[in-house]
């Protein structure tokens, strides 16, 4: 039963994490910003982010953050406003490319940190491990398990990512190839950003 219930879990989770999103599109920009270096420190900034919720579903805490509207709203509008400002950041950049402007490099702990940052200002991690969670395991120790698998299977799967950007990237480097990419990723943020600040 036990295992019949793990691997229900690690299904569900599969699903989740290979289904790209705002995670997805953070780790492709700073891997061509930074290199597979800067693509791994954010997918490490983002599991961080969800051993963290892991760790607030398993002791209460995410559910009363859900429970709590003002608290969920506030932060829902700071990481909308993070993600709308990394989309600008972004589309900025390929505006300066396509001017000839060359774009400073950023500083090699910045991927890790705005990996982090997205993911603790995204609420809906903390429903989705409420919501989900709970339905394979109720003690402490069951939950946290569950959270940090999560977050492990997350790590891989976007190191993956960033390794698969890495291997092509004297292909994505290309000035023009360049400059599509950022312009869609920040778009894509800057509409993630959006539809978290929108949505009910």
């Amino acid at each position: 039963m036990v295992a019949v219930l793990l691997l229900s879990f690690v299904g569900v989770s599969a699903v989740v994490i290979v289904t790209p999103g705002q995670d997805t599109a953070l780790v492709i920009r700073n891997t061509l910003r930074t290199g597979r270096r800067g693509g791994v420190l954010t997918a490490a900034g983002v599991s961080t982010g969800n051993f963290a919720w892991a760790f607030a579903t398993s002791a209460g805490l995410a559910a009363l953050l859900v429970a709590s509207e003002p608290a969920f709203h506030a932060l829902r509008w700071c990481g909308a406003a993070y993600l709308v400002y990394l989309g600008l950041h972004s589309l900025a950049r390929a505006v300066r490319k396509a001017s000839g402007t060359v774009a400073e490099r950023p500083a090699r702990s910045r991927p890790y940190r705005e990996g982090l940052l997205s993911n603790l200002g995204n609420p809906k991690i903390a429903v989705f491990f409420s919501s989900l969670l709970p339905q394979f395991s109720h003690s402490f120790a069951g939950l946290l398990a569950l959270g940090v698998l999560f977050a492990s299977m997350g790590l891989v799967w976007l190191s993956f990512y960033a390794v698969a950007v890495e291997r092509i990237g004297d292909f994505l480097r290309r000035s023009a190839v360049r400059r599509a990419i950022d312009a869609v990723v920040g778009t894509v943020l800057v509409g993630f950003g959006v539809r978290l600040a929108t949505e009910r």
